[in-house]
C-alpha cells in the first residue's frame, strides 16, 4: 500500500541522516513541492550528503 505525505513526512522527520537521503532519494510520485517541503526539515550541514547521493 503506498505511504500518504503525510505518512513520508512523519518517517522522514524521525529518520536519522542516512534514512533520511533514503527516503528523499527513493520516494517518486510526490511534488515539487512535496519534495520541497522534506528538504526544508533536511539538517542543511548535511546537505552535501544528499547532493552526492542525488548524482
Amino acid at each position: 500500500m503506498k505511504k500518504s505525505f503525510e505518512e513520508i513526512k512523519k518517517d522522514f522527520q524521525n529518520a536519522n541522516l542516512d534514512k533520511k537521503i533514503e527516503i528523499y532519494t527513493t520516494t517518486s510520485g510526490l511534488t515539487v513541492d512535496q519534495f520541497k517541503e522534506l528538504l526544508s526539515m533536511f539538517p542543511i550541514q548535511h546537505l552535501s550528503k544528499l547532493e552526492k547521493a542525488m548524482a
